[in-house]
């Protein structure tokens, strides 16, 4: 039986359309997105994460996740911008 692989950036649906996990977990998984995401899959994981964070049932648990939501963030900020064509200048 072959192995089939996950591309970089998968993220499975179940993990959005099974309700609330469980909130150790929810937070375990938002660490993991956190050091594994890459610029090509930043978009992506940024949204898994954002999914996760939304489950999590109080404001509490929620701040537990805000450095590693923060950083998704300052990736996905200075990797967009690193995208973004520069203007040729003239001479």
């Amino acid at each position: 039986m072959s192995e089939h692989k996950k591309p970089a950036g998968f993220v499975p649906l179940k993990s959005v359309t099974r309700g609330a996990p469980d909130p150790a977990a929810a937070l375990a998984e938002i660490r993991q997105i956190y050091f594994r995401t890459s610029k090509r899959t930043i978009d992506n994981d940024f949204a898994h994460a954002l999914e996760l964070l939304k489950s999590l049932p109080d404001e509490a648990t929620r701040s537990k996740a805000h450095v590693y939501m923060e950083g998704l963030a300052e990736m996905s900020r200075e990797w967009a911008r690193s995208n973004k064509p520069t203007a040729k200048k003239r001479t």
